[in-house]
């Protein structure tokens, strides 16, 4: 078996730093292997070492410094007795790469090289987090996809891997032919992990530069790339870090609660809603592929959509998967289209892609919006792909400006956001869910056209399922954020304080890998960012990776007894000592204070 895994070389994020001027100071900062590729690297490594006569051929695109993400794949495969090695795509005609530069680089480095059986990847980079490069390298390779695998088995006499993979909300189960590109999650197998001195021993003669005219004339780089990053801003919120005096729990919730008071932490906060905009046709067109079974989060993406055309003087088209469950057309209508175009025999994303793709080059939209789920992040990607567009990977900001889009994205592990633009005359973005206001419906008047797409049949779904609502966190405005430090069957002892609250819960990374919340419920670099009123932190330590997550709440108020806990760095109001003294006391003085929020009264 020949067995392709890319890799990507970013910064420690513990170690980056804002300057005065509100970007990231790069200089100093210590390089690693993006999390989810040290994943791809052991997977493609096992997968080998059971396959005797295989190779392993790892690839990266970078800096002279991306070597070192090289060497330590290399030196983790010769450990396990497997045929590795590694190549370089390194010139700086490389530089200022998007992801679709990115994918287009890679690919004709693996068209160089020969047939794979087998591309992995890591699920998504954590400096960026748009989950995009693996699916449009699958579009151009021609090859089918599969994002977040969690667990596989590769079916070699039948050519056909048997995959459970990991959604943002449930699972998906599905076989798909060899040759195929899988993203690997996080849980899935033990990481690479190799020392400085390993890696420096890997020989030199397993290393392979190859540079921009050895693939060809291009463009390659920055005139490759379809997409601008322009101004940034810091997104993180000071945090006050008050500490509540040590004393009695009664004492120290009525302390806190004063302190959240007097913040507006418990003040109910509107989600300021317009009524969806009624636009005319004709004029520049704003499309939003609807996903199945995402209702909240399609009617916030076609408000949007319905603002933004009304800007443009142009129309809003909601174009949707036909065999799959949808909203009714009337509902689609109410909520901000004026077409409704109906994809026929689509059965898996590629197939939505290819539709999407064949209906915007006669269409030519002005703006393609898709949800920043891993069915939105792939119909997108691969459309991004097939039609040379430019792409904004999880959005959470959307603007016009001058007649053209500019999509805000978290980068950096959430530290900013920066303002993306496309170059391209179709421009494109996935939305993070919850970051839209939920428009009043309009009277409804959409008009249905249709689109058939001819299915490729390379992915046989098996089966999908949901564990939970993507939407939950990001709509409350309230969470509660649990630790290691709240044991599963403790979490009814919460349950008062959650009433009395409105709120959801959340969790720490330790938590969702232990299997005790939903993997959707997970917040950090890895999991989920949350903007809520209110963030409660109890039983977490609140390391970086984790309180990254909850860097836009507007008030973060801790528990945890250990007084040098990180999580007090990143709150507002802390207080030191047992939660399970401190949030009944919280829970009696909240009842105080909220007397028709109290628990009895939300039955």
């Amino acid at each position: 078996m020949r067995i392709a895994v890319l890799v990507k070389q970013i910064p420690e994020f513990e170690d980056m730093t804002l300057g005065p001027d509100g970007r990231l100071q790069r200089e100093g900062v210590a390089l690693e292997m993006n999390a989810y590729c040290r994943r791809a690297v052991s997977l493609g490594v096992e997968l080998a070492r059971e396959r005797p006569g295989s190779e392993v051929v790892v690839y990266t695109l970078g800096p002279p410094a991306a070597e070192d993400a090289l060497r330590e794949a290399i030196a983790w495969g010769l450990a396990r007795d497997v045929e590795i090695r590694g190549v370089h795509v390194s010139d700086p005609a490389f530089a200022g790469s998007d992801t679709l530069a990115t994918a287009r680089a890679l690919a004709a480095a693996l068209a160089r090289d020969g047939a794979f059986d087998l591309v992995l990847s890591g699920r998504n980079s954590l400096d960026a987090d748009t989950g995009q490069v693996p699916p449009e390298l699958a579009e151009l390779l021609d090859l089918p996809f599969l994002a977040g695998v969690r667990r596989l088995d590769v079916l070699d006499e039948h050519g056909v891997v048997h995959a459970r993979c990991e959604h943002d909300d449930g699972q998906l189960t599905a076989e798909v032919a060899l040759p195929a590109v899988l993203s690997c999650a996080e849980r899935l197998i033990e990481p690479t992990k190799v020392d400085p001195e390993g890696r420096a021993a890997v020989p030199a003669e397993r290393l392979r530069r190859v540079t921009a005219s050895e693939l060809g004339p291009g463009p390659w780089g920055d005139a490759a790339s379809p997409t601008r990053v322009g101004a940034t801003r810091v997104l993180a919120m000071p945090r006050a870090r008050e500490r509540v005096a040590a004393g009695p729990a009664a004492q120290q919730a009525r302390d806190a609660v004063l302190s959240l008071a007097a913040r507006g932490a418990l003040a109910e906060m509107t989600h300021a809603t317009g009524t969806v905009a009624t636009t005319e046709s004709g004029g520049p067109i704003v499309a939003v592929v609807v996903e199945p079974n995402r209702e909240h989060m399609t009617r916030e993406v076609l408000g949007e959509a319905a603002r933004l055309a009304e800007i443009l003087g142009g129309n809003t088209v909601a174009l949707v998967a036909h065999d799959h469950d949808a909203p009714a057309v009337a509902t689609l209508g109410a909520w901000g289209a004026d077409v409704v175009v109906a994809i026929d025999r689509a059965e898996v994303e590629e197939d939505v892609a290819a539709a999407v793709a064949t209906w915007a080059a006669t269409a030519a939209p002005h703006t393609v919006l898709a949800p920043s789920t891993v069915w939105g992040r792939e119909v997108a990607a691969r459309a991004a792909a097939r039609l040379g567009a430019g792409l904004t990977g999880d959005a959470v900001e959307l603007e016009i400006v001058d007649g053209r889009l500019v999509a805000w994205k978290p980068a950096f592990g959430g530290q900013l956001v920066a303002a993306v633009t496309a170059t391209t005359a179709i421009q494109m973005a996935t939305v993070r869910a919850g970051v839209l206001p939920t428009r009043q419906p309009r009277t409804p008047s959409a008009r249905v056209e249709r689109v058939t797409v001819e299915p490729r049949r390379r992915v046989h779904v098996i089966a999908r399922s949901r564990d939970d609502d993507l939407d939950a966190l990001a709509d409350a405005a309230v969470i509660i954020g649990v630790g290691r430090g709240v044991a599963p069957d403790e979490y009814d002892a919460l349950e008062p304080l959650q009433r009395l609250l409105g709120a959801e819960l959340g969790a720490s990374r330790k938590v969702t890998d232990e299997g005790w919340l939903p993997r959707s419920r997970q917040i950090g670099i890895t999991g989920r960012s949350i903007a809520p009123r209110l963030f409660v932190s109890i039983g977490a330590s609140g390391k970086f990776n984790h309180s990254v997550g909850w860097r836009a709440a507007h008030t973060v108020l801790a528990v945890n007894p250990d007084p040098d806990a990180p999580v007090f760095d990143a709150a507002d109001v802390g207080i030191v000592g047992d939660w399970h003294e401190l949030v009944p006391a919280l829970v009696a003085e909240l009842s105080r204070v909220l007397p028709l929020a109290a628990p009895d009264a939300s039955t």
